[in-house]
């Protein structure tokens, strides 16, 4: 079996997502560090021009979007699962809550904290990311009240969760819904200030933090970016071919299709040739001189997925 290969770069929040639930698993990785900016260019051949971090690579399987990431994980190495108390359908759903709204407001503090100290590439990048083309980083800091008054209610349920359910999110064994949220509490631990002092609002929750980070991120070992391009090129993939008759959109093997993220961030639009499509999913072909011919596998939820 082919190494995991995380491609990210340590300051990420939505790897450490990942990150964690390497350790939640026991997973050995392979780590490869791409640049916080584009141009990322040992990373675009494998990705189609895909410009986020994390990317996780198996083979010449590629897989975008921690939402894909973490369900791959689930069906390779289902012991421990990420689902200990069942219900992983209300863990997705808690998904679209962290990775949607919470998260918007932790990079909005952040970057509104920030806004005087931060790169002013680094600002106009993220900013472009996570605002829209309308708002400016410096549009952040008068807002900032609201933006801490709205994470102290939701920290506070979070708060909640963990009292009730014997020590973390869902119930008294580590789940992936601990490390959904584990990641923006690190995020605001690190990279604000005012951080600690915050979240020491919440015993319990600091005290959950702790037993995460004790499980650290697995077994970790670094990669350079060309050995990950070879291994993608000597590779092929492990997706099968596979559409749904009752697919909404009528997504057939072989169409061409184009893929960005539903909110508009600037992103580059990818395209490809439809391998597989189901509820969840949809996996592109793409081929590349530097990588050879690659499978795409990104999420329908938060993805607008047309045909080319």
């Amino acid at each position: 079996m082919n190494d995991i290969i995380l491609h990210h770069y340590p300051q990420s929040p939505v790897s450490e997502k990942v990150r964690i639930a390497f350790g939640l698993k026991g997973l050995a990785w392979r780590s490869v560090t791409v640049p916080r900016l584009p141009p990322k260019p040992d990373l675009m051949p494998l990705t189609g021009g895909y410009r986020r971090a994390p990317v996780m690579q198996i083979g010449a399987d590629i897989y975008c979007d921690t939402q894909c990431i973490l369900r791959a994980l689930e069906q390779r190495f289902p012991d421990p699962s990420f689902f200990p108390e069942g219900n992983p359908g209300l863990v997705w759903a808690l998904s679209r809550w962290t990775d949607g709204e919470l998260l918007d407001l932790a990079v909005r503090l952040v970057l509104g904290a920030g806004a005087e100290s931060l790169p002013a590439d680094f600002a106009r990048d993220r900013g472009r990311l996570y605002l829209g083309p309308d708002q400016t980083v410096g549009d952040l800091k008068a807002d900032l009240p609201n933006i801490i008054g709205q994470l102290r209610a939701a920290f506070a349920w979070i708060e909640s969760s963990i009292e009730r359910n014997g020590g973390f999110v869902l119930g008294p064994q580590p789940s992936l819904a601990d490390a959904l949220v584990y990641y923006l509490a690190w995020f605001i631990r690190g990279r604000w200030p005012q951080g600690p002092s915050f979240l020491a609002q919440f015993p319990a929750l600091v005290s959950w933090e702790s037993k995460l980070r004790d499980r650290e991120h697995g077994d970790v070992a670094a990669m350079e970016s060309t050995e990950a391009l070879d291994i993608a090129q000597r590779s092929e993939t492990v997706t099968t071919e596979g559409d749904d008759a009752e697919d909404p959109q009528g997504l057939r093997c072989g169409d061409r299709l184009a893929v960005v993220p539903a909110v508009d961030g600037g992103d580059p639009v990818v395209h490809g040739r439809l391998r597989y499509a189901d509820r969840e999913t949809v996996v592109l072909i793409h081929e590349h001189a530097r990588v050879g011919q690659v499978c795409l596998h990104f999420p329908r939820v938060g993805y607008r997925i047309t045909r080319a």
